[in-house]
């Protein structure tokens, strides 16, 4: 008999072998029919795999992300021979699973593949899923599984197998095709009851350029129709949000190939709409107790030698700059961080000074691939939120709670309600790609862990996510499409002081370092702008809407009334302008709807004679006749509404 620990941490006994279908349905023959997947001791398993030992067993269903990747990865497999049908010569490479369905690598020699041939891969898909075909998994040694592949004369899977160790190497069966793979499958074809394939593209073997490039399949598959259709539903409507497509309609910003790609332009609705944000976040910050500095553009080489950062991104920046001095060279400025250490540095501190709050909006580049850049949310040049505390090892706590509830304000004032909280922590596995200490990465982690849990976070741990430098709290956000994002971000950092040599006087009267906690609860302003566009949709909150209000004159003979109006809105402080152009009020109404002006103020000679305006709102229609104070008083209860005090 075995012991089986589930989640909710009741043991159950079971005769050895059992597996996880069993288990499930010893629990009920609904979870049963459900569960798709399963992790046995933190691995991840078939359901058919045998249990023969004490245990803890996790059943995922497909609302689960495990699920989710073990459902996508099995359809993976069922492209791929989907394909083989109609290209016999085809050589597969790999298929896992990705955020949203899937993916094939496939070397089609001559052959294509293009949206004409979607219909029809289709539907073979679901002919070949219908036949509730077993996924199974079992072992094959290298020299084998090498000559199956050279015999197929496909060196992908030959190259693949060469790294692998013998004794590692599992083959994937299902109907009668067969695929190298690690595991991680549904039961059976059956349970695939929907598919779309989304899209081709080029892609090259093993991502560099230097290789053969390859045909990418980007599919979708789904246990119902009905999820199928909800989500073409929901990726119309991401279309219709795209901050790109808004960003034009809108006119907040725009892109130049003669300035340079990922170089976005702001204009002047768009940095009218950056000033809001910024000065909304630096009234909070100036409650928070953080002053403002200001960094140059670019820094020496060596500033970013000693911060470890050219070593780490020196490959995705840009180039050094050289100048006539020998020897001398500059780097467009990757981070803030390095900058900071040396504002600090600027003279001697005291336990009795700390924390320091140094904050600013630093402009940062760094040297993204062009085949990376994607509007707003990759660019080369980006403003940062960014702020760096220094503060004693004692103080370290409360300011990491404080800065929780910075980011928590932010996230309540723009609508984003829907957030889980991660960890991201070292790969054990991977030391060399993290600096410092053992001792400290330990400490900065359970720091960041203890805040969490103190502030009652709904979190998560993730290894491999830290910084380089240090384990980070970040903050992964669900918009109005139900799609995650991550936003804000804050660092627990013990090496860049050690790096760059910073102290303060203890009441010892010795020299100690002082802790960092790197943080940016927006990220970046231009990726924030771009989520925000699209978890809106446009329709911003009134306080940071470009336009509050349109005037909008039924004819030339009303412009000067309008003129009025607009005044007494702008003493107010409401953002207002008047359409004067000589288009009919449908027309002018109809252009207002698309800018997503949330208020229209009609004006023709029964306002003008009794000193009234009509009102619309955007998306509502007719409000009826308010004086102007009235009015006034309406948007003012409105923006209300949706500002959040920020108490520190």
């Amino acid at each position: 008999m075995i012991n089986i620990t589930l989640p909710d941490g009741s043991i159950k006994e079971f005769e050895s072998g059992i597996n996880s279908i069993d288990v499930a349905r010893s629990i009920s023959e609904g979870l049963a029919r459900n569960v798709i997947s399963a992790s046995f001791n933190g691995d991840t398993i078939e359901t058919t795999t045998p249990l023969t030992s004490d245990g803890s067993l996790i059943l995922y269903t497909f609302n689960d992300a495990e699920g989710k990747k073990a459902f996508w990865h099995s359809s993976a497999h069922v492209l791929a021979q989907t394909v083989l049908e109609f290209h016999p010569n085809a050589k597969l490479t790999i298929g896992p699973a990705i955020d949203n369905g899937f993916y094939y690598d496939i070397d089609l020699g001559e052959e294509t593949i293009s949206e004409k041939d979607f219909p029809s891969i289709e539907k073979r898909f679901l002919e070949l899923a219908r036949g509730k075909h077993e996924f199974t998994m079992r072992s094959v040694s290298k020299a084998d599984a090498l000559s199956l592949y050279k015999e197929e004369n496909n060196p992908y899977k030959v190259e693949l197998i060469e790294n692998l160790t013998d004794g590692d190497i599992t083959f994937c069966d299902h109907s009668d095709f067969t695929d190298l793979c690690r595991g991680g499958h549904i039961p059976n074809t059956g349970i695939i009851k929907a598919i779309k394939i989304m899209n081709v593209a080029g892609a090259y073997w093993r991502g560099d350029e230097k290789n053969n490039q390859l045909t990418r399949i980007y599919g979708i598959s789904f246990p119902k129709q009905k999820m199928l259709t909800e989500y073409l539903e929901l990726i119309e409507e991401a279309k219709k949000r795209d901050h790109r497509k808004l960003g034009r309609e809108l006119e907040l910003f725009a892109f130049s190939q003669t300035v340079g790609q990922g170089l976005p332009l702001w204009l002047p609705k768009g940095a009218a709409l950056r000033e809001r944000l910024e000065n909304f976040l630096k009234a909070a910050q100036k409650k928070a107790g953080y002053q403002m500095v200001m960094t140059p553009h670019i820094g020496q080489k060596d500033l970013y030698v000693t911060s470890g950062h050219y070593a780490k991104y020196g490959e995705d920046s840009f180039q050094p700059i050289t100048t006539p001095k020998d020897d001398e060279e500059f780097l467009l400025k990757p981070m803030n961080c390095p900058h900071h250490c040396e504002v600090y540095n600027f003279k001697p501190y005291s336990y009795k000074d700390l924390p320091v709050r140094f904050a600013e909006f630093g402009t940062v580049y760094r040297y993204e691939q062009s085949g990376e850049l994607h509007g707003l949310t990759r660019v080369r040049g980006f403003t940062q939120d960014d702020a760096h505390i220094f503060c004693t090892p004692e103080q370290l706590d409360e300011e990491f709670k404080n800065v929780i509830d910075l980011v928590l304000y932010v996230f309540r004032s723009l609508g984003f309600e829907n957030f889980t909280a991660q960890v991201s922590v070292r790969d054990l596995e991977k030391p060399e790609k993290y600096i410092g200490s053992v001792e400290n990465w330990e400490k900065s982690e359970q720091a960041i862990i203890n805040a969490a849990k103190d502030k009652g976070l709904d979190y998560v741990i993730e290894e491999g996510e830290a910084a380089f430098y240090g384990p980070k709290l970040d903050f992964m956000v669900k918009d109005a499409l139900g799609r995650s994002w991550q936003l804000g971000t804050i660092q627990v950092d013990y090496n860049l002081p050690e790096r760059f040599d910073l102290t303060y006087k203890g009441s010892d009267n010795q020299s100690h370092r002082p802790v960092m906690i790197h943080r940016a609860p927006f990220g970046s302003m231009e990726r924030f702008i771009a989520i925000l566009l699209e978890h809106t949709g446009g329709n911003f909150p009134l306080w940071l809407t470009p336009e509050q209000v349109i005037i909008l004159p039924i004819s030339e003979k009303y412009q000067k009334y309008s003129e009025k109006v607009l005044h007494l809105l702008e003493n107010s402080e409401i953002r207002a302008l008047v359409d004067s152009r000589n288009e009919k009020t449908g027309r002018k109404i109809r252009d207002a709807e698309v800018s997503k002006v949330p208020f229209m103020v009609i004006v023709g000679e029964k306002e003008e004679s009794e000193g009234t305006v009509s009102v619309r709102k955007h998306g509502e229609g007719d409000l009826g006749t308010f004086t102007i104070d009235e009015f006034v008083a309406l948007i003012k209860e409105e923006i209300s509404k949706t500002i959040v005090e920020f108490k520190n």
